[in-house]
């Protein structure tokens, strides 16, 4: 910390003094709406570098999750720097500063720290050296990258707020000394998650956090007292009950057969033999989307599918469900996977006891051949289905059968 704050460090009665940055890079296990709601965007750290006072010294905070995976059509085909003779440059530029070069234009808001301000202006100063090197910019392109350099830095301080709340509230506003307008910078979680956001102080203006009120009631001598009205949520609890699909039929999907039972589920299970095709993993995905759709925001599900192989080879099916895997890590769903080739079943378990028997599993429509442009590729309720039951039971539990 001692480093990161004054670039010296000890070794003994050595006091040792160096200039280089520090980047930490990893992936995080949880979706952004699970970390901001449950934990923090740190909460992949170790535990001893989730420390405020440590944190309070990273200058910008990058949003991974908006950044694209590297691939190959990415690289360019065309003359490009030698690595070598970029690493010397960039090292050199290490002894320039860039940093005062949008203060001809703007001014932070005066409730911003001395570190708030140094992680700005070094953010500002490294982009101008990649982007703008020759220094030659104009106020729009300066605004542009002040406010990203301010977003970094809000995405730290939010993160601060929520390990000590002895951090005093600032602003990450910035005023256009031409104009004299002020403008709020705004990280995008805050505009997708607005909820997440209210508890803390740096929104807006500071007359807009609330503040305690007392509400004294006067009493008119002679009135009677006016009942309290109770208002009560009902919610809708599902039966157990058995339906039967015909062939042919139309409007049924599958969010109308299963999101009722599986709201409020944390642990989905699904065993069906025949998930292992394309069309019946995009069946497998339809499924996904109407936990997604009846999940809480910010709230994690695992969902658990055994299935078997058949005819095709593992290393076949095996890449699309790791893929699946990855990509469901972002709403909050951990998707793990089994095959076993003796089942023969088919079933889907909640944890909240429900037990729901599809007689088909879920391949109930049909094929249907009108690829993109089709309204079946959009509507699951245009497809026509096959025949088939389901029924749905719901368990008693005890407390120790909910400990997995």
């Amino acid at each position: 910390k001692n480093y990161m704050a004054n670039h010296s460090f000890s070794r003994g009665t050595d006091q040792i003094t160096a200039d280089a940055s520090m980047v930490f890079v990893g992936n995080t296990s949880k979706s952004v709406s699970y970390l901001l709601k449950q934990a923090t965007l740190f909460d992949d750290l170790p535990l001893l570098y989730q420390d405020s006072a440590f944190l309070d010294r990273i200058h910008y905070y990058i949003p991974g999750w908006e950044v694209n995976i590297i691939r190959n059509e990415m690289f360019s085909n065309e003359f490009g720097f030698i690595v070598d003779y970029l690493a010397q440059v960039l090292k050199l530029m290490r002894f320039q500063d860039y940093s005062d070069l949008y203060r001809e234009w703007f001014e932070l808001d005066k409730s911003l720290s001395t570190r708030d301000r140094t992680g700005i202006n070094k953010t500002f100063s490294g982009l101008m050296k990649i982007i703008y090197p020759h220094k030659e910019i104009s106020k729009e392109e300066a605004e542009e990258l002040l406010r990203f350099a301010m977003e970094g830095r809000k995405r730290v301080k939010l993160e601060l707020y929520k390990l000590d709340s002895t951090y005093d509230p600032v602003f990450f506003k910035y005023k256009d000394l031409e104009t004299g307008e002020v403008m709020e910078v705004i990280t995008h979680e805050q505009t997708r998650y607005p909820n997440y956001f209210q508890k803390f102080h740096d929104e807006s203006n500071p007359e807009d956090i609330p503040s305690k009120k007392v509400v004294v009631k006067i009493k008119k001598p002679g009135a009677q007292k006016e009942p309290i009205k109770e208002v009560k949520r009902e919610s809708i609890i599902p039966e157990n009950k058995h339906i039967s699909i015909q062939e042919n039929d139309t409007g049924v999907s599958y969010g109308r057969l299963f999101s009722e039972y599986l709201t409020g589920a944390h642990r989905i299970e699904i065993q069906d033999p025949y998930i292992r095709k394309t069309f019946q993993i995009r069946n497998l995905l339809e499924f996904v989307q109407v936990i997604v759709s009846t999940k809480e925001e910010g709230e994690a599900v695992a969902l658990h599918l055994i299935t078997a192989t058949g005819d095709i080879r593992l290393n076949e099916i095996e890449p699309h469900f790791r893929d699946i895997a990855d990509q469901l890590i972002n709403v909050d769903i951990k998707f793990t996977y089994e095959f076993n080739e003796s089942i023969h079943d088919r079933h889907i378990t909640t944890d909240t006891g429900w037990n729901i028997i599809p007689g088909r599993g879920l391949d109930i429509y049909q094929r249907w051949d009108r690829g993109v442009l089709g309204l079946e590729q959009y509507s699951p309720e245009s497809r026509l289905t096959r025949a088939f039951d389901v029924n749905y039971f719901r368990m008693v539990l005890s407390k120790s059968s909910l400990v997995k």
